[in-house]
């Protein structure tokens, strides 16, 4: 496989260019062109020139047709950029890629294009009739949309002639600067140099993993993978102050990646959009040396605890629960204490509430990632005082700090006996409509508290058992047959019913989705039939 970068102060030849990217193996071969062309919003344009930092420009430039290559499975991938003054009708911008099939070379010419004209630092000034445009930062003009770094143009020659506010070549996007960090004593340029070649993957891009990923970002980590499915919501923006309001609906991996990489260009951010589970882990977490969970519930941490187990890779958890925190550090290797050596299984998932559940105050979160952040660093330098078999508890209130011992389980000096165990089977079950619920033969209890229910009462006969009561008094539902709960959205009915499976009753299943996934469903349906 070949990816490259490159500027040009000469006129590109594209016959010598598709020559260094064909290749015998490919049926697919893409290239693209841009050309200077002669208007530009109404002005006539007589030429152009375009200036670049070049040594951060090849760089940015390298990784995104090494992104190309590494995410769409071409084979050969080329980028040619000019440099210097040009006449109209000369060729800007050249882009070749071949792969074995066309649409994988479609697509990643497209990424290609679009990701040069967002990230790369190329600025141009185009010469008219009546004056010339200033510098414009081409970076500035290419806008991100909802997908992440795919931008649709109204034509395809050359740079969109958008104009951003004028700047001098010379004196923007200096090299990164880490004088401050490396007059420690512990860091110095060896320990720079040890960051620089260092690869951490955080897993959650929310309130934890805003303060890692940025902490992380501006020491000069050499490479950050970012591993989160979700988008952003506006409840998210009090504590998760990478983004803005402007961002909401796009994801968060995506949009993590766009702000660290304008953080800092030296960093190779590696963004994956999809949930974090055993399956998508396992592939992923033995190319780092770091792995960070940031995710808000356990069934996620636990996930990221095995894969990092399994692959010997150290591991830095926390959890938040309103005002307090807890941290905890796993070896790689083997070493010491882990997860499961303070808990044998994850606690179910809405027993204890999340953050949209049991609320939370922004600087909590901060907090905690920014410890998190702190741990990886000393990992990674081999600094003093790292958590070892032991779990750190905060309290953001009082202040108080707590350090408990978290010895290893005697029965692990082979390793963790308690990996490789089989999940349960699934203890969700979905149905039709509400109404099916009872005409399938089961109980409906609903387990949300009184204030929920008040609120919003539900449209199908039930029996109502707060949650809470319901794990204290398990013996009111024994003896009634089978029996599914019922919540808002379907996480603490879930966990509810793991932890009464786990206490014998093994006639309890959750209801998937919760009530809001059926009001949904009926608001739709009704909306559906009003339309006809």
């Amino acid at each position: 496989m070949a990816a490259t970068f490159s500027f040009a102060s000469k006129p590109v030849d594209p016959a010598a260019e598709t020559g260094r990217v064909a290749d015998p193996a490919c049926g697919g071969f893409v290239s693209f062109e841009g050309w200077v062309r002669d208007e530009n919003e109404g002005q006539r344009v007589l030429g152009l020139d375009y200036e670049a930092y070049v040594d951060l420009a090849v760089r940015e430039g390298e990784r995104i047709v090494a992104e190309a290559l590494r995410r769409f499975g071409v084979r050969h991938v080329r980028c040619v950029h000019r440099i210097g003054a040009l006449s109209l009708g000369e060729l800007a911008v050249w882009v070749g890629v071949s792969a074995p099939h066309r649409a994988e070379a479609f697509a990643a010419c497209r990424y290609v294009i679009d990701e040069v004209k967002h990230r790369v630092p190329i600025w141009k000034k185009e010469h008219y009739a009546g004056g010339d445009s200033g510098w414009v930062n081409c970076e500035r003009c290419a806008q991100p949309t909802a997908a992440g770094g795919q931008h649709d143009h109204a034509h395809h020659q050359g740079h969109d002639h958008g104009h951003a506010q004028p700047h001098a070549p010379a004196a923007v996007l200096p090299p990164s600067d880490y004088s401050r960090q490396k007059q420690l004593r512990e860091i110095g340029e060896a320990g720079q140099e040890r960051l620089r070649r260092a690869r951490v993957l955080v897993v959650g891009a929310g309130g934890l993993g805003v303060p890692v990923l940025g902490y992380l970002a501006g020491a000069g980590v050499g490479v950050l993978g970012i591993m989160d499915g979700d988008t952003l919501s506006p409840s998210n923006l009090h504590r998760q102050t990478l983004y803005a309001l402007g961002d909401v609906g796009q994801p968060k991996a995506l949009l993590a990646t766009r702000r660290l990489r304008a953080l800092n260009p030296d960093v190779d951010v590696r963004p994956f959009v999809e949930r974090a589970t055993a399956a998508s882990l396992a592939p992923l977490v033995g190319d780092y040396d770091v792995v960070v969970d940031c995710s808000d519930n356990f069934a996620t941490a636990f996930a990221v605890h095995d894969a990092a187990r399994q692959a010997g890779v150290a591991a830095v958890f926390a959890s938040i629960y309103q005002y307090e925190g807890q941290l905890q550090v796993v070896r790689g290797g083997g070493a010491g204490s882990c997860l499961r050596c303070v808990w044998e299984t994850a606690t179910p998932d809405g027993v204890v509430g999340n953050c949209a559940e049991a609320g939370v105050l922004g600087p909590v979160p901060g907090v905690l990632g920014s410890l998190q952040a702190m741990e990886t660093l000393k990992l990674l330098l081999d600094l003093p005082g790292t958590l070892t078999d032991e779990v750190l508890l905060v309290d953001l209130l009082s202040l108080e700090t707590r350090r408990l011992r978290a010895p290893r389980n005697r029965a692990c000096s082979q390793g963790c006996v308690r990996l490789g165990q089989q999940p349960a089977e699934s203890v969700e079950l979905r149905f039709a409509s509400l109404d099916e619920v009872a005409a399938a033969g089961y109980l409906l209890v609903d387990i949300r508290n009184d204030d929920e229910v008040a609120g919003r009462p539900p449209p199908v006969a039930s029996v109502h058992v707060p949650m809470q009561r319901l794990l204290d008094h398990p013996e009111i539902i024994e003896g009634r047959g089978r029996t599914v709960l019922m919540c808002a959205r379907g996480s603490r009915s879930r966990g509810t019913t793991e932890a009464l499976r786990a206490r014998g009753l093994q006639t309890v299943w959750s209801l998937e989705g919760g009530l809001e996934a059926y009001l949904a469903e009926a608001g739709a349906a009704i909306g559906a039939d009003s339309d006809a």
